[in-house]
């Protein structure tokens, strides 16, 4: 651990194949890192990204994952995002088949891969080929042990999603009366009816529901299914039911957020602060250690400062570090309810 500590809440200028093999085996709980994309952009020369053919591209970035794989926990996960290429015209599948090499020379699983949507993609002038708009984030985990919060992840959105509700409450269940006044109901079983469709109404709109089905005997099919007895019993004696429905919203494989830009930003290419926010909330908790072998413009640390969890960054280009470095040191830890949404 004391190994570790020289290198927690830095970055580290130089070679990540070499600087990783002085973090000691099992010590990070995340690694979340988007390496160079191959011969996309001009890195100075440095690195990974500037190969002469993918094959040789897929060989040096297992040499930095199969550190990754070492240095994380059993409850830790690793998160690589890496962007395709055209070739004489045709997609080269480059992160799939880092994926596919991944796990055929690692003992880890892919658990997920989260794609994110660029809400404002860089448009090109091909005729014959519809714009670029999605890149793949990889979840890689070494054991079944690894820390998940599903719950949390994108979680402003089920807040939002709670206060449309309250907005639009007026209409939550509005069919319903007009389908319990239409039905053959007795004029008693109507008024309980109507009754109970408020309680349900009300536990939606504060939010103790995610929301609910109402079916009234003589306009519904019958219910059917693993509670199909209960239900059946209901309605031949109250003439209705309601089924609630618990939980959050169903959570996807899929991120959007535009692409970022930072004013005076040297780095080239920046993923947004926002999605590394929601992995953090996904697969972190707060005092948890988060690497970046491909530090960059310094997004990781920032995010990671500011969400109360330590960060190591590695990085070979010196002017990137030090932008980075400053880039972090002016960043301050914020309450969850500052974090961007």
């Amino acid at each position: 651990m004391n190994k570790l500590n020289e290198y927690i809440d830095k970055i580290t200028c130089g070679d990540g194949s070499q600087i990783l093999k002085q973090l000691p085996n099992n010590s990070i709980d995340l690694v979340i890192t988007s390496p160079p994309y191959y011969n996309q952009r001009d890195y100075d020369g440095l690195g990974i990204g500037n190969e002469k053919n993918v094959d040789e591209y897929i060989t040096n970035l297992m040499i930095i994952f199969k550190e990754c794989v070492r240095v994380l926990k059993s409850s830790g996960s690793i998160v690589f995002n890496i962007g395709d290429k055209y070739e004489d015209g045709s997609l080269l599948l480059i992160p799939y088949r880092f994926a596919v090499e991944a796990i055929k020379s690692t003992n880890t699983k892919l658990i997920n891969e989260v794609t994110w949507v660029k809400l404002n993609p860089v448009p090109k002038q091909d005729k014959k080929k519809l714009v670029p708009s999605t890149e793949p984030f990889f979840i890689f985990v070494k054991s079944d042990k690894y820390y998940f919060n599903k719950d949390a992840f994108l979680n402003h959105l089920d807040l939002i999603k709670c206060s449309d509700k309250k907005r639009k409450s007026n209409n939550i269940g509005k069919k319903y009366f007009e389908l319990i006044d239409k039905s053959d109901l007795t004029t008693e079983q109507k008024k309980m009816a109507k009754i109970e469709l408020e309680k349900a109404r009300k536990e939606v709109m504060e939010g103790e529901i995610e929301g609910f089905r109402m079916k009234i005997k003589g306009i519904h099919a019958m219910p059917y299914g693993g509670q199909e007895g209960g239900r059946k019993i209901h309605i031949e004696r109250d003439g209705f039911t309601i089924i609630r429905i618990h939980g959050k919203s169903i959570k996807r494989d899929i991120i959007e957020s535009p692409v970022e830009t930072i004013k005076n930003n040297i780095h080239p290419a920046v993923y947004p602060e926002y999605i590394i926010q929601e992995f953090l909330k996904l697969l972190t908790r707060e005092g948890d250690i988060v690497l970046d072998p491909f530090m960059g413009s310094g997004t990781t640390g920032v995010v990671a400062k500011r969400m109360g969890r330590h960060f190591i960054g590695i990085d070979i280009n010196p002017e990137y570090c030090e932008y980075a470095i400053t880039r972090i040191a002016n960043t301050e830890k914020e309450q969850s309810s500052e974090w961007l949404i």
